[in-house]
């Protein structure tokens, strides 16, 4: 097998460092091949900012709230996992995600770890916490954790500018075979949604650092999709 770059050596560590706290029976071959898996997945062609740097920043992100979490693995898990299949002509990518995890985790996590994993990807495609999901439901605890994992997935909205652009140019290029008439309804859409939220970010962590900053670049984005 070829040795992995620097920044994907530290992610399979790290992935295998969530599993094995979890089932100390997984083995490193076992992780690895798991790995192998997500590594090919998010290093496909039509994939501009879905990509493993967007993994490595979110495990920044992770890393500063960590503490905050009740099941920190868990998190981890799913943020690994909830972008694993992207394809920028169809809608069910966090279902099909989330499916995925749970086939690829389910020999080594338990029937109630890979609901939560499941149930903490399929929020994202609304970032919503659907508190009807029986892993969340009357759970104080895993609803902070389906928080901050939201906001982390959010966090980028709250950048600081240049990297917000390079952000949006990304989603841009992933949708490259939409007419800029078109992107430029739909991204419009998906703007005006978040901007409609009356948060954007559910933590009070995330909210008091980035609430501002996000609902500002959102704000210049839309100026600049309107000029398309």
């Amino acid at each position: 097998m070829n040795e992995l770059p620097p920044m994907n050596t530290h992610l399979s560590n790290h992935f295998y460092l969530c599993l094995s706290a979890l089932n100390s029976d997984v083995t490193p071959d076992d992780a690895q091949a798991l790995w192998q898996s997500i590594f090919v997945h998010y290093g496909e062609s039509q994939r501009a900012y879905h990509t493993l740097s967007h993994i490595e920043q979110l495990l920044v992100q992770f890393d500063s709230i960590k503490h905050n979490l009740s099941e920190p693995h868990i998190v981890a898990l799913a943020l690994y996992y909830h972008d694993v299949i992207y394809n920028p002509t169809r809608a069910d990518n966090e279902q099909k995600s989330a499916e995925y995890a749970v086939d690829a985790l389910n020999t080594c996590l338990s029937p109630e770890q890979c609901q939560d994993i499941y149930a903490f990807i399929m929020m994202t495609a609304n970032h919503q916490i659907d508190e009807s999901t029986d892993s969340i439901k009357y759970s104080s605890v895993k609803y902070s954790d389906a928080a901050y994992l939201l906001d982390m997935d959010l966090s980028i909205l709250g950048a600081p500018w240049p990297t917000y652009q390079q952000y949006a140019n990304a989603i841009r290029q992933e949708y490259a075979h939409v007419a800029d008439d078109n992107y430029r309804d739909g991204r419009t859409a998906v703007l005006q949604g978040l901007l409609a939220h009356p948060k954007l970010y559910l933590t009070d962590y995330y909210y008091s650092q980035l609430e501002a900053q996000a609902r500002d670049n959102i704000k210049r984005e839309l100026i600049s999709l309107a000029a398309l």
